[in-house]
């Protein structure tokens, strides 16, 4: 048995460490900080999947400077709009030096380079010792564009660190396409070694289930996923402390509007059409100027609040800016340099009432000055709703957050969606804590003891965690 055991073993994929040991890093990285920052660099490459409000852009700092001082080159982080700016402030405040902003090779002067994703056609990336995705969800397509180009410009990169507080829940192959940019595995290997196609929903892959707990074993071994401290382990096998690091109150107020009535009901006593992407629009449409109204409401009865009205499409932020007179909108459409001037200045408090859409500003930024948003409309997309929602509901927040959902009564549908999606980012996010958990309570404690009394330690295990394929 020990040796089909040991057999077992060695067909497992493991990922093989190519970085270095670190000997001196940020001082104003926290223990648990410090440890991941060290994981990541002993790796080369490596994600880190932490919740908003953890401190990610410090350890991206962090990271870049070591592998600086290691390779004696230097680094490109890649942010999305406006979360550039953030992330030089950052820099100044925790003491980073040689960290500069670049829109093209001719500007990138510094040991650390900050730009935008939009702009990596500017760069030579053969230049860089190591790169930075922050918010790397921006992975997220399977055969998009933007992750070819990704993987493809940073296949020879030697040091590689991808960092957002998801990948999306809804999607486990996103796992691939982090693991693919990061040299780990190819995304196609991941899925013909742990998936099987989903004969229920056509382009889509399902989780061998008896292959679970070998496929999260080997995720956590190239990526690291947190909402808490406490999520992490020390040297010991013990949770770091998470003092300090309790999330505020989170309200979710729904406000069910209805527009005028569609011009034919037909035979229908209630207007409740089966929403598909055309049929959604077309509702969308006919109730825009009932759920802007709406959102005035709320914006004029709390006028001293910075105020985040998040919408969909552009005829949703004409009817916001027709409604609130005074507000400032960031479009798609506007120059580079007019929106992060105009998402500056809502960071600044210098702007009461902002008007966006998820894609444009759901990502990397940090209002904790801010406690009231609304969504004027949804889509089916969970992953821009949640991020879009932390923005300003994140650790550093100090104050309950309101966060308004003004809908259509016909779109009941895509708030079951988005709770559905909701209970799977929680799943995939609890079944990487379990899993790193174990690994490293093997690592502090040994294998035998964990395997055969889980109960003397902190954590209870989960039966399909220590299951194997046999």
């Amino acid at each position: 048995m020990s040796e089909y055991s040991d057999f077992l073993v060695a067909k497992e994929p493991t990922v093989q460490p190519r970085g270095f040991e670190a000997r001196l890093l940020n001082r104003h990285l926290f223990g648990w900080q410090a440890q991941l920052v060290r994981w990541a660099l002993r790796l080369g490459s490596a994600a880190l999947f932490e919740d908003c409000g953890l401190g990610k852009t410090l350890q991206q700092l962090a990271w870049a400077d070591a592998v600086v001082r290691h390779t004696k080159g230097s680094v490109l982080i890649l942010t999305p709009l406006a979360v550039a700016a953030q992330t030089i402030r950052e820099a100044e405040r925790f003491n980073v030096d040689g960290v500069c902003y670049a829109r093209n090779r001719a500007e990138a002067s510094g040991r650390i380079v900050v730009t935008n994703y939009e702009r990596l056609d500017e760069f030579q990336p053969s230049d860089y010792a190591g790169v930075v995705l922050d918010e790397s969800s921006i992975l997220k397509s399977f055969m998009g564009k933007t992750k070819r180009a990704l993987v493809e410009a940073f296949r020879d990169t030697p040091f590689r660190l991808a960092c957002t507080a998801t990948p999306s829940p809804n999607d486990v192959m996103e796992l691939g396409n982090h693991c693919e940019f990061l040299g780990v595995m190819d995304s196609h290997e991941m899925l013909a070694r742990w998936f099987i196609n989903d004969t229920m929903a056509a382009g889509k892959y399902r989780l061998k289930a008896h292959a679970e707990a070998d496929f999260w074993r080997w995720v956590v071994s190239w990526a690291s996923c947190i909402a808490t401290p406490s999520d992490l382990l020390d040297e010991d096998g013990l949770p770091h402390d998470a003092a300090g690091y309790d999330l505020p109150g989170l309200e979710v107020i729904e406000h069910i509007v209805d527009g005028p009535a569609p011009e034919s009901m037909g035979d229908d006593l209630v207007h409740a059409p089966v929403l598909t992407a055309t049929t959604l629009h077309r509702e969308m449409r006919r109730t825009v100027v009932e759920r802007a109204a709406r959102a005035a409401e709320l914006a004029r009865a709390e006028p001293g609040e910075p105020w985040v009205m998040w919408c969909n499409t552009d005829y949703e932020a004409d009817a916001l800016m027709a409604a609130l007179p005074g507000a400032v909108e960031v479009r798609g459409s506007h120059r580079a340099e007019v929106k992060i001037d105009r998402l500056r200045a809502f960071s600044e408090g210098n702007v009461g009432v902002l008007i966006t859409k998820p894609s444009i500003a759901g990502f990397g930024l940090n209002w904790q000055h801010a406690a009231r948003m609304a969504f004027v409309g949804l889509s089916y997309s969970y992953e821009q709703f949640y991020q879009a929602l932390r923005r300003e509901y994140r650790f550093g927040q100090e104050r309950t957050v309101h966060a308004h959902v003004i809908c259509a009564r016909t779109e009941s549908g895509v708030r079951s969606t988005i709770a559905r999606k909701q209970e799977e980012h929680r799943r995939l996010q609890s079944r990487m804590v379990e899993m790193q958990r174990h690994v490293r309570q093997v690592d502090a404690r040994g294998a035998a003891r964990v395997a055969l009394d889980p109960g003397n330690h902190d954590v209870e295990l989960p039966s399909w965690l220590t299951g194997r394929v046999g």
